[in-house]
């Protein structure tokens, strides 16, 4: 079998390089299927009663999701060749269903090992719009490249 190449030329990457954001908009629909997928069924993610009750605009997004978030933005760049080694990330604030987040990194490290390239990136999930605020930071990614 044939291994899966990296979409990076992990040869000429440098400290500060850019990652491509990632963008998304999480929806109520995105959320159940989440909370379907990770048997999270608190009522802060769909109850309306429960958030009406906590005076809060709309069902939070699990927090969760910002590591998945976090991770898929470093696949989408690297490619099949990336094997996550450690993902870090620290709550600022909730975002709400309907919101929309992107999630921001640049290269922190770039280590060769034996077993390959070693690529620690900085990362950060941001809601933006109108009510713009952090969501998650700091946040960092590990990925392995073979």
């Amino acid at each position: 079998m044939t291994p899966p190449v990296s979409q990076v030329d992990v040869s000429t990457l440098e400290v500060g390089t850019s990652v491509p954001p990632l963008r998304r908009t999480i929806t109520q629909t995105d959320m159940v299927a989440y909370a379907g997928a990770t048997w999270d069924w608190h009522q802060l993610h769909y109850d309306a009663t429960y958030l009406a009750a906590k005076k809060l605009p709309a069902a939070v997004v699990d927090g969760q999701v910002f590591g998945a978030l976090l991770v898929e933005q470093a696949q989408d760049w690297i490619g099949p060749a990336a094997w996550v080694q450690a993902v870090d990330f620290r709550f600022k604030n909730l975002v709400f269903a309907g919101e929309t987040v992107e999630c921001t990194a640049t290269v922190r490290e770039v280590i060769t090992t034996d077993e390959g390239t070693m690529i620690v990136l900085d990362c950060e999930v941001g809601v933006v719009g109108d009510k713009a605020r952090v969501a998650a930071a700091p946040c960092s990614v590990t990925v392995l490249v073979r």
